[in-house]
Protein backbone atom coordinates (compact mmCIF):
# COMPACT_ATOMS: atom_id res chain seq x y z
CA UNK A 1 0.00 0.00 0.00
CA UNK A 2 3.01 2.51 0.79
CA UNK A 3 4.94 1.91 -2.47
CA UNK A 4 1.66 2.27 -4.24
CA UNK A 5 0.77 5.85 -2.48
CA UNK A 6 4.77 6.13 -3.51
CA UNK A 7 3.93 6.38 -7.08
CA UNK A 8 0.63 7.82 -7.25
CA UNK A 9 2.48 10.68 -5.54
CA UNK A 10 5.29 10.62 -7.75
CA UNK A 11 2.28 10.58 -10.33
CA UNK A 12 0.57 13.59 -9.55
CA UNK A 13 4.01 15.69 -8.77
CA UNK A 14 5.07 14.60 -12.67
CA UNK A 15 1.62 15.89 -13.90
CA UNK A 16 1.60 18.79 -12.14
CA UNK A 17 5.07 19.99 -13.22
CA UNK A 18 4.52 19.19 -16.51
CA UNK A 19 1.52 20.96 -17.39
CA UNK A 20 2.63 23.89 -15.92
CA UNK A 21 5.36 24.41 -18.23
CA UNK A 22 3.80 24.19 -21.68
CA UNK A 23 5.87 26.85 -24.40
CA UNK A 24 4.86 26.58 -27.69
CA UNK A 25 6.31 29.21 -30.52
CA UNK A 26 5.09 28.80 -34.02
CA UNK A 27 4.75 30.36 -37.46
CA UNK A 28 3.69 30.34 -41.04
CA UNK A 29 4.24 32.22 -43.90
CA UNK A 30 2.48 31.80 -47.62
CA UNK A 31 5.21 30.62 -49.44
CA UNK A 32 4.21 33.82 -52.11
CA UNK A 33 4.39 36.39 -49.67
CA UNK A 34 7.74 38.80 -49.53
CA UNK A 35 7.45 40.07 -45.90
CA UNK A 36 10.14 42.67 -46.86
CA UNK A 37 8.17 44.26 -49.69
CA UNK A 38 5.30 44.94 -47.23
CA UNK A 39 6.21 48.44 -46.43
CA UNK A 40 2.69 49.76 -44.40
CA UNK A 41 0.79 47.83 -41.76
CA UNK A 42 -2.18 48.82 -39.92
CA UNK A 43 -3.04 46.31 -36.86
CA UNK A 44 -6.47 46.24 -35.67
CA UNK A 45 -7.16 47.28 -32.46
CA UNK A 46 -9.89 45.87 -30.49
CA UNK A 47 -12.18 47.34 -27.89
CA UNK A 48 -12.10 44.78 -25.42
CA UNK A 49 -8.13 44.62 -25.77
CA UNK A 50 -7.15 47.56 -22.56
CA UNK A 51 -4.00 46.20 -22.34
CA UNK A 52 -2.00 47.89 -25.51
CA UNK A 53 -1.03 44.88 -27.12
CA UNK A 54 -1.92 46.44 -30.73
CA UNK A 55 0.51 49.21 -29.85
CA UNK A 56 3.18 46.74 -28.87
CA UNK A 57 2.51 44.70 -32.04
CA UNK A 58 3.10 47.98 -34.25
CA UNK A 59 6.22 48.57 -32.55
CA UNK A 60 7.87 45.32 -33.39
CA UNK A 61 6.66 45.62 -36.86
CA UNK A 62 8.25 49.25 -37.01
CA UNK A 63 11.45 47.61 -35.83
CA UNK A 64 11.37 45.31 -38.94
CA UNK A 65 11.34 48.37 -40.93
CA UNK A 66 7.26 48.44 -41.57
CA UNK A 67 5.18 51.75 -41.08
CA UNK A 68 2.69 51.20 -39.03
CA UNK A 69 -0.74 52.61 -37.90
CA UNK A 70 -3.23 51.03 -35.35
CA UNK A 71 -6.67 52.06 -34.45
CA UNK A 72 -10.42 50.71 -33.91
CA UNK A 73 -11.88 51.68 -37.51
CA UNK A 74 -11.70 50.16 -40.84
CA UNK A 75 -8.43 50.31 -41.86
CA UNK A 76 -6.75 52.81 -44.47
CA UNK A 77 -6.75 52.32 -48.34
CA UNK A 78 -3.28 52.71 -48.56
CA UNK A 79 -1.64 49.99 -46.57
CA UNK A 80 -0.25 47.13 -47.69
CA UNK A 81 -1.43 44.88 -45.09
CA UNK A 82 -3.95 44.37 -41.75
CA UNK A 83 -2.84 42.80 -38.70
CA UNK A 84 -5.33 40.95 -36.39
CA UNK A 85 -4.32 39.52 -33.11
CA UNK A 86 -6.18 37.47 -30.57
CA UNK A 87 -4.41 37.09 -26.74
CA UNK A 88 -5.59 35.22 -24.24
CA UNK A 89 -5.02 35.67 -20.46
CA UNK A 90 -5.01 34.09 -17.48
CA UNK A 91 -4.78 34.61 -13.53
CA UNK A 92 -2.00 33.17 -11.72
CA UNK A 93 -1.15 35.51 -8.11
CA UNK A 94 -1.03 38.07 -11.57
CA UNK A 95 -2.52 38.07 -14.98
CA UNK A 96 -0.23 36.85 -17.88
CA UNK A 97 -0.44 36.50 -21.30
CA UNK A 98 -0.95 32.57 -21.57
CA UNK A 99 -1.76 32.81 -25.38
CA UNK A 100 -1.05 35.34 -28.21
CA UNK A 101 -1.93 35.21 -31.87
CA UNK A 102 -1.23 37.33 -34.66
CA UNK A 103 -2.20 37.06 -38.69
CA UNK A 104 -1.28 38.91 -41.26
CA UNK A 105 -3.67 39.52 -44.21
CA UNK A 106 -3.13 41.45 -47.43
CA UNK A 107 -5.22 44.74 -47.24
CA UNK A 108 -6.73 44.35 -50.66
CA UNK A 109 -7.19 41.06 -51.51
CA UNK A 110 -7.81 39.59 -47.75
CA UNK A 111 -5.56 36.40 -48.58
CA UNK A 112 -3.43 35.00 -45.56
CA UNK A 113 0.54 35.99 -45.56
CA UNK A 114 1.53 34.90 -42.50
CA UNK A 115 0.26 34.03 -39.24
CA UNK A 116 2.07 33.47 -35.51
CA UNK A 117 1.82 31.93 -32.39
CA UNK A 118 3.10 31.95 -28.66
CA UNK A 119 1.96 30.11 -25.61
CA UNK A 120 3.53 30.22 -21.92
CA UNK A 121 1.67 28.20 -19.28
CA UNK A 122 2.17 30.27 -15.93
CA UNK A 123 5.82 28.43 -14.89
CA UNK A 124 6.99 29.76 -18.47
CA UNK A 125 5.33 33.26 -18.15
CA UNK A 126 6.79 36.05 -20.61
CA UNK A 127 6.04 39.57 -20.37
CA UNK A 128 3.31 40.62 -23.15
CA UNK A 129 6.36 42.80 -24.62
CA UNK A 130 8.41 39.70 -24.49
CA UNK A 131 5.17 37.51 -26.01
CA UNK A 132 4.86 40.05 -28.50
CA UNK A 133 8.60 39.99 -29.83
CA UNK A 134 8.38 36.08 -29.86
CA UNK A 135 6.01 36.29 -32.44
CA UNK A 136 6.71 38.72 -34.84
CA UNK A 137 10.83 37.58 -34.77
CA UNK A 138 9.07 34.07 -35.69
CA UNK A 139 7.00 35.28 -38.44
CA UNK A 140 9.75 36.96 -39.65
CA UNK A 141 12.07 34.03 -39.37
CA UNK A 142 9.99 31.96 -41.12
CA UNK A 143 10.14 34.08 -44.65
CA UNK A 144 10.54 31.94 -47.01
CA UNK A 145 12.94 32.21 -49.93
CA UNK A 146 11.14 34.65 -52.71
CA UNK A 147 12.83 33.72 -56.34
CA UNK A 148 11.85 35.87 -59.38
Amino acid sequence: MFSFMKMAAALILTSFITTGCVNVATSKVNPQANLAAIKTMYVQHYESDNSGVNEEIATQLQAKGVFVTTGAGAPPKDVDAVVFYVDKWRWDITMYMLELTVTIKDAKTNQFIATGDSVHTSLTRKSQKDMVTEVINNIYANQPLVTH
